[in-house]
C-alpha cells in the first residue's frame, strides 16, 4: 500500500501524544489530538505539495497547523533549497512592521537546533518606491528558507512575496511516478514523527529548566531572527490565582506576548484574547504595559486568557530593535489570588473593560485574523 508508511507514521505520532508525560485531564488529551490533526495537514502539505527543482513558498505553520510555539503575530512562508543554486526571492512589500529573512542549515529535530546561516531583516534590501524587492542567493550547503511577515498591527496589509530556482524557471517538473508517490508518502509519515518529537523536547531545553511563574531577560531568540529578542517562561496557576505582568514600553517596532500550551503551541487567538501586541495592549499613564494572565476574568482590557490551561508558556518577542536590550527593558511578574488584581493595578478603573467592549474585541480579531489569511 502506498499510503502504509503514513498510515504508520500516524499511528506511532498518535502514541507519542497519547503518552506525552504532562497529560493531566481528557482537556489536554483532546487538544493534542487536535494539535496532530494539524500536523498531519501540514506534513502532507510539505511533501505532497513541493517539487525540490521548483520551490514554491509554503505555509507549514498557521492558526490550524501549529507547531513550535507559533506566533499568533505572523505569517509563516518556507522552502528547502538546494546548494550550488541560485535562487530569486521577489516581493511587494506590505504595511506589516516586520519582513524577516533566514536560511536554517538543516532542521529542527528533537536532539538538534539547526545553525542559523542567515538571519535579516528588510532593511537590508533595497526597496523601491513601489515597494518590490529582489534578493539573490546561492546557498553553500542545503538549507531551510524561512519567511516571516510579522503584525504589530493586525489591519495591516500583507505583502506579496515568491521564489524561483534562477535555472528551473520557465520549465515543468516531470510526470508523477509511482516511486515519487511512494517516497512522498514515505517523507509525510517520517516529516509527521519528527515534527510531533522535535516539539515536544523543544521546551524542555529553554522553558522547563526556568523557575515556574518567572520570566527571563530579554535575550536572543536561540535559534531565532539576528534581530529578534524574547522572554520566556512557564506558569503554573490555580483556578482562582492570576499573574500580573509588568513591562516597560520600548521603541521596538514590534511587541509580541503570547500564551502556549504544554504541547508547544500557541492557544486559541482567534475567538480568545490569549495573545497582545504593541497595537492591541492598553499602555498606563507611566508607559507600563500590565498585562493580566488568569482562567477567571479579571474584567480588564489587557486580560490574556488561559482557557482552563493550569499549566503553560509564557512570552514576549521584541524585533525590529535597533539596539540591545537589557533586563530593565523586560517584564516583572506577580502571582496573587483573582480577587486581588484590581487592588494590585494602579489604573484600574481605567483598565476595566465592559462585557460588550470585551465582544468587540474578539470580533476584530475573529474578522481581521479571516483578512489576513485570505488577502
Amino acid at each position: 500500500m502506498y499510503t502504509q508508511p503514513l498510515t504508520d507514521a500516524i499511528a506511532e505520532a498518535e502514541h507519542l501524544v497519547a503518552t506525552a508525560p504532562f497529560i493531566e485531564s481528557e482537556a489536554d488529551l483532546l487538544e493534542g489530538l487536535q494539535y496532530l490533526a494539524g500536523c498531519i495537514s501540514a506534513c502532507t502539505h510539505l511533501a505532497f505539495d513541493y517539487d525540490r527543482d521548483h520551490p514554491f513558498l509554503q505555509s507549514g505553520t498557521g492558526p490550524f497547523t501549529k507547531m513550535g510555539l507559533d506566533n499568533p503575530d505572523a505569517l509563516y512562508f518556507g522552502t528547502r533549497v538546494q546548494a550550488g543554486h541560485e535562487y530569486v526571492v521577489t516581493g511587494r512589500r506590505g504595511t506589516t512592521t516586520d519582513l524577516a529573512f533566514q536560511l536554517l542549515g538543516g532542521e529542527y529535530t528533537d536532539d538538534n537546533v539547526p545553525p542559523s546561516q542567515a538571519a535579516f531583516d528588510d532593511r537590508e534590501l533595497d526597496i523601491a518606491e513601489d515597494g518590490t524587492f529582489e534578493w539573490r542567493v546561492t546557498p553553500s550547503s542545503p538549507s531551510q528558507l524561512v519567511i516571516r511577515e510579522v503584525y504589530n498591527d493586525w489591519s495591516a496589509q500583507r505583502g506579496h512575496i515568491a521564489i524561483a530556482r534562477t535555472d528551473t524557471a520557465g520549465t515543468s517538473p516531470p510526470p508523477l511516478t509511482r516511486e515519487l508517490i511512494e517516497k512522498r508518502y514515505a517523507v509525510a509519515g517520517k516529516q509527521l514523527v519528527q515534527r510531533v518529537k522535535t516539539w515536544l523536547q523543544f521546551p524542555q531545553w529553554f522553558y522547563n529548566t526556568l523557575p515556574v511563574n518567572t520570566m527571563v531577560a530579554p535575550r536572543l531568540t536561540p535559534g531565532g531572527l539576528a534581530t529578534q529578542y524574547s522572554s520566556v517562561g512557564h506558569f503554573d496557576l490555580a483556578p482562582d490565582q492570576a499573574m500580573i505582568i509588568t513591562l516597560p514600553v520600548s521603541e521596538a517596532p514590534y511587541l509580541g506576548f503570547q500564551l502556549g500550551s504544554l504541547w508547544y503551541i500557541s492557544l486559541d487567538y482567534i475567538n480568545h484574547q490569549t495573545s497582545l501586541n504593541g497595537t492591541q495592549a492598553q499602555q498606563d499613564p507611566d508607559n507600563k504595559i500590565r498585562i493580566v494572565v488568569s482562567d477567571a476574568n479579571p474584567g480588564v482590557t489587557n486580560w490574556c486568557e488561559t482557557l482552563g490551561h493550569r499549566k503553560g508558556y509564557l512570552q514576549f518577542r521584541w524585533q525590529r530593535l535597533s539596539r540591545e536590550l537589557t533586563e530593565g527593558d523586560g517584564p516583572t511578574v506577580e502571582v496573587l489570588d483573582i480577587d486581588k488584581v484590581a487592588a494590585a493595578l494602579p489604573y484600574y478603573e481605567a483598565n476595566k473593560i465592559s462585557d460588550e467592549a470585551w465582544r468587540e474585541r474578539i470580533a476584530l480579531r475573529q474578522q481581521q485574523i479571516q483578512n489576513r489569511m485570505v488577502g
